[in-house]
Order: C-alpha cells, then structure tokens, then sequence
C-alpha cells in the first residue's frame, strides 16, 4: 500500500461524508463547527495490544479562503514540529482522501476526555492543588512553544485538553505566528480572530512590538477563570473588553499609554475617567494568596512589566508541582518561511507535499527501513 492511498471506509456523520482508514471505527460525534467535525474512534492495531481510542479531525472547506488554507497549513507543520511534547496533543496521522481534487485534510490525533473549558462549565469541585497543576503544565507547554519562537496566540480554557488523571494538552495551532521582529511588523495582526477575552492589551491597542507575553496575558486570564469559575474579562466588544480591563487593574501609566501605536487609542484611554483599579483579593477573597500574586504579576497592563514565563515557573505558587526536569526546550526553531506563500495552488502543493512527508515519517522506523 503507498502512503497515499490506505484502505478507506466512509460514514455519514452531521450530514456529510467522513471517510477514514478502515482499521478505524467511529464510536462518536465529538462536535463540529466552521471548521469541520470531530470524531472519536478505536483504533484496531490487528495484534494482542488490543484497540486505542483516538480523535479525528475533518478540517473542512480549507481552500474556500487563503486564510483558511494558511490556517490549516500552519496548524499541520506545528503540530509536526512539536509532536513528542507531554503539554502538547499528539498528532498520530494525517491523510487525504482523493490528492487531486480534494477540499480537506484529516487529522488523527490523541483523544483526551474533555477540555478545561467543560470542566469549568461543570461546576465541579477543582481545588486549589488543580489550578497549580493546571497552570504549572500549561506553562510547561508554553516554554517548549516559545523555545521554537512560536507564539501560540489562541490560548484558552476550550484550547487545553484534559484527561482524566488532569493531564493537560495544548491544542490548536492555527493562529500561531512567530515572536515579532523589533518593529512589531511580520502580519502579526493579519486576520487576528483570537477570542476576545483572553486576548492581551498590547494585541488590541497595537503596542510597538510583540513578545511571549501575549501568552503569559492569556495564562493569566485563564488562572482567573479558574478561581472565579467565569471567565474574568468578559467584553462584549473591543471597547467594552478594554474598559472592564482598565476597570480591573486601573489606569496605565502615561509611559504605558505613550507606548502604544494607534494615537487614537492613545486619546480613547486618556479621555477615560481615571481610576485605580479593584484588588484581586476583593474579588477573589478565598483564594490562595500566592495564587492571586502570581495572578498580578500575569495580568499587567504593560507587557514590559508583566512576569516571564521563566519567573511563572519559578512562582512559589507553583513551587509543590515544580520539576525543571520536565521543562524541556525545543532543539530547532520553527521555520516560517511558508507564510510568504500566497497563492491557493502553492498552499494546496504545500499541504499535499506536508501530508505525503508526515506519513512517511510516521510510518518509518528508528532503523531507517519502511514498514
């Protein structure tokens, strides 16, 4: 059998085809959207090991628009370029269906139970000794991402998987971008669709330059969200976002204010009344003190004064859950040189040629002979 062509069976699943490998079976609909669908399914490996449950991802309509192409593109070659990472979803495989004229790529991928975002919906009874374990490991996550200069720029609850012993597991690629040059430039902000509500400050007010901090913000949003059970900076639009910041944490400075490239937004914070912010520990009166520390040092206004990812880590709140061991760094950086790729027929080679490539490394042993 060549690597493009597995034995293939199909279902009908929310209406449309869903065609994968024949020694996979679909067990059920995980949830679908503009993106595609998603599937759990067993895998029968054919041997005493038994079957192993894993998730399948039908990204749909992918050459519709460059951007979604990009996106898919992007979402392929980090996942590749991260596979191995314990904070990271394992992509196990990929595959196309028909080379040629096809309109989506398949993405087989580790299944976890759920996602932290359901697990805060829930209601249920997290302690003080999951909301360490959870960040310690999402920042674990991210010192492998940004070792490779990637930054991943969509994190939130819905983006972090979980299983059931609360292991964590970064997920969703597709908007990443590289740590910006000094000028703040290289289409950082080309079609940002981030959610809003765990998007950093320097993001909306377009700062003069973008750092790994842009992730610390969303890290912060999202240790919020788990003492408060809702999530923290909840706007409903851009302005409203930026008010109820401002409302929390007060007025930046003028130095803060006079960083900010966009005159008009510099005018927009200026013309606010000024106030000085509301102290975590009124909002939060039960929580862990050296949680709510960890909590300031994450959610500063400037990014300059926000905390590293690095003294994160080195937090005393997450001092019980520490091991440097397990904080392991990326050999090489990610090469970004596709994103200069804009036309639709060099992507769709592009993701072909991806597909192809990741299916050979998969299926090649450490001998250097093909199975």
């Amino acid at each position: 059998m060549s690597f493009d062509e597995p034995s293939r069976h199909s279902y009908k699943v929310s209406g449309q085809d869903f065609t994968i490998d024949t020694r996979f079976t679909i067990t059920k609909e995980l949830g679908h959207g503009a993106y595609g669908l998603v599937c759990a399914a067993q895998y029968d490996s054919g041997t005493p090991a038994g079957s192993t449950a894993v998730a399948i991802k039908k990204v749909n309509n992918i050459f519709n628009k460059k951007l979604l192409c990009k996106r898919a593109l992007r979402e392929l070659k980090l996942l590749r370029h991260f596979r191995g990472h314990k904070n990271i979803v394992c992509l196990y495989d990929m595959d196309i269906v028909d080379p040629v004229n096809f309109t989506e790529v398949y993405l087989y991928e580790e299944l976890l139970d759920c996602d932290l975002h359901q697990i805060i919906s829930s209601q249920q009874n997290l302690t003080d000794e999951h909301y360490q374990s959870f960040i310690y490991q999402i920042l674990v996550g991210l010192k492998y991402i940004h070792s490779a200069n990637v930054l991943h720029r969509d994190l939130k609850p819905g983006n972090l998987l979980v299983n059931s012993d609360c292991e964590i597991k970064i997920c969703d690629f597709g908007l990443a971008r590289r740590v910006s040059s000094e000028n703040g430039e290289d289409g950082f902000m080309t079609e940002y669709v981030a959610t809003r509500w765990y998007r950093a400050p320097e993001i909306m007010l377009s700062f003069r330059g973008y750092s790994a901090a842009i992730d610390v913000w969303s890290v912060g949003c999202i240790l919020a969200e788990l003492l408060g059970g809702a999530p923290f900076f909840k706007g409903t639009d851009y302005v409203n976002q930026l008010c109820i910041i401002i409302g929390v944490l007060g007025t930046p400075s003028e130095e803060t204010i006079q960083r900010i490239s966009s005159i008009r937004a510099q005018e927009f914070i200026r013309s606010m009344n000024k106030c000085d912010g509301i102290a975590f520990e009124t909002l939060f009166p039960h929580a862990n003190p050296l949680a709510l520390d960890l909590l300031a040092g994450m959610l500063k206004f400037d990014p300059k004064e926000r905390i590293s990812l690095e003294d994160a880590l080195n937090h005393p709140y997450l001092k019980v859950w520490r091991d440097p061991a397990d904080e392991s760094v990326c050999e090489h950086e990610f090469d970004f040189s596709f994103e200069s790729v804009d036309d639709l027929e060099s992507m769709k080679q592009m993701i072909k040629d991806e597909v192809r490539s990741f299916r050979e490394f998969v299926r090649t042993p450490q001998d250097g002979t093909t199975s």
